[in-house]
């Protein structure tokens, strides 16, 4: 069949029952499509509905409003194409489960008045660049040695270890590109495998951060410019590269790329995104590229 709609839940949880994929396929020959056998590719986790006859936006709508108030995922594409040759990932609150520089800001007291612009800035309500100069700003005098102890507590996201080591094991390419900062991203490269990161730089004299951001600064066009950039050194188009992010800097990369995933995002992008994941975690995304359970590496 030409389609696939892909239904997803946390791991953690294992909430996808066989009755969910009968409801989810009912609706779907409801709206006219014609509906293949359930492929399971991860017990209680992740199933493929093969269709034909319905339009993907369509689908998806049907689906998810038979499954609403479900801790469900739904999402839809074609079977052509489906797994892919790169991966682009924003850090903060995607690969991390925190942003880096509300973290820095809490070292100097300052991360309810910091983190409430991030959150702004993030829902795509103020200009990215000009956010990100008034936060760091805020932050100078602090001490350089505070990234190495914000570091130490950094949490990884449930899924990204497994989603980098699978896409790198299948001879994928993995970069990391984040409006984040470059000691930040060069350790969660190191940490995942990452094979490159991409970030702002922040200037430092005399041991204490200057305030200052070193242009140019990678906000949302920086990271279409990189999507484009590595699919082509890679040979590929951007159709052939998952992007994943959760904030409106991350929007132009997800709509360019053919799997753009917004994950756990803020309302404007998840509406905007081609799809997304609101209750699974990062092993959503290969399992929307059709990776099944016996496919996934754990680690790097």
């Amino acid at each position: 069949m030409q389609y696939v709609l892909t239904l997803t839940t946390d791991p953690a949880t294992r909430r996808l029952t066989a009755d969910h994929a009968a409801s989810a396929a009912q609706a779907l020959i409801r709206g006219g499509a014609t509906v293949g056998n359930a492929d399971w590719l991860a017990v209680d986790v992740a199933v493929d509905l093969p269709f034909d006859g319905s339009d993907i936006a369509t689908a998806v709508v049907l689906v998810r409003d038979a499954l609403e108030g479900l801790p469900i995922d739904v999402n839809a594409q074609p079977v052509t194409g489906r797994r892919k040759r790169l991966l682009i990932a924003d850090m903060d609150s995607t690969i991390i489960t925190s942003e880096s520089l509300d973290e820095l800001a809490a070292y100097a007291g300052l991360k309810d008045v910091i983190s409430e612009i991030t959150a702004r800035a993030m829902r795509g309500e103020l200009d990215f660049e000009a956010a990100l100069i008034e936060r760091v700003a805020m932050l100078a005098g602090l001490a350089e040695s505070v990234i190495d102890e914000v570091l130490d507590g950094i949490e990884v996201t449930a899924g990204a270890e497994a989603l980098v080591a699978t896409m790198k094991a299948d001879g994928a390419d993995c970069a990391l590109v984040s409006g984040g900062f470059k000691p930040m991203t060069a350790a969660i490269r190191m940490r995942l495998g990452f094979d490159e990161d991409r970030a702002n730089h922040l200037e430092a004299r005399n041991g204490a951060l200057t305030g200052r951001v070193i242009p140019p600064i990678l906000g949302r066009e920086a990271k279409l410019a990189a999507l484009r950039e590595l699919a082509a050194a890679a040979g590929i188009a951007p159709a052939d590269a998952v992007t994943v992010g959760d904030g409106a800097n991350d929007l132009a990369m997800l709509q360019a790329a053919g799997l753009g995933v917004a994950f756990r995002a803020k309302p404007a992008v998840r509406e905007a995104a081609g799809f997304r994941i609101d209750h699974g975690d990062l092993t959503g995304l290969l399992y929307l590229q059709g990776y099944r359970l016996s496919d996934i590496r754990q680690g790097a």
